[in-house]
């Protein structure tokens, strides 16, 4: 036998299921396989999010730093546009390759560990620009990627102890051990570091983890609900 979709399309008959339990007739268990993307794929728009760093830094370098003036002025209309921008931009070479790393490693893990990589980034980038535009301090430009790396580090450590999750305590302890440093950042002892977009960054991480856990637990719910029907 075969059978025929909407589209016309035919192939061999699939055997009919039935459920099991005796009398009462409960659901059948199947075995379904698993399409959750590899840790691999999830990691892949990270590596794009950092290609297009590195294309920008090198047209900057062409332009002689033009683009730097679209980084956040903090409490000026026209830095608003920087709260985009800013992580794209780096003052240098030097400055994109020290956050590479940490780009590459966390937001990997946060893939990893939530699958939720687009969501979580775009809340910690929007967020802690705009707090580094309230807080930055007038006459100051603020670029670099640095205030999503800490926010990257505060979310993973503040969703492995909320979620409680095996995965996500690993991948805390491999932040704390690889980047736990990087909490001498949030002083302000050199007035060339942005310890605003730091602190911005570290705060955003934090609260979207409480937001995304809260979440990622109605969503079990909801499906253990689910299956119970």
């Amino acid at each position: 036998m075969t059978w025929r979709d909407d589209m016309g399309l035919t192939g061999p008959a699939q055997p009919a299921t039935r459920p099991t339990g005796g009398l009462f007739g409960r659901r059948s268990v199947q075995t379904v396989p698993d399409r959750r993307p590899s840790a691999l794929a999830r990691a892949k728009p990270v590596l794009g999010l950092v290609v297009v760093m590195w294309v920008l830094e090198i047209l900057d370098i062409v332009l002689r730093g033009a683009l730097d003036r679209f980084g956040i002025r903090p409490l000026e209309t026209e830095g608003l546009v920087g709260v985009l921008a800013s992580p794209l931009l780096h003052g240098s070479i030097p400055h994109l390759i020290s956050n590479t790393g940490a780009l590459l490693v966390l937001g990997s893990l946060i893939a990893w560990i939530t699958g939720r990589w687009w969501l979580i980034t775009a809340g910690i980038w929007v967020l802690s620009g705009l707090g580094t535009w309230l807080i930055g301090g007038p006459g100051t430009l603020h670029i670099g990627a640095s205030g999503v790396v800490y926010g990257y580090a505060a979310f993973l450590v503040t969703y492995a102890i909320l979620s409680r999750r095996l995965a996500a305590l690993l991948a805390a302890v491999v932040t704390v051990a690889l980047y736990g440093g990087i909490v001498f950042g949030l002083l302000p002892v050199n007035p060339h570091i942005s310890w605003q977009g730091h602190l911005m960054g570290a705060a955003a991480g934090i609260l979207v983890a409480f937001l995304d856990t809260r979440q990622a637990r109605q969503d079990r719910r909801e499906r253990a609900m689910d299956r119970l029907r």
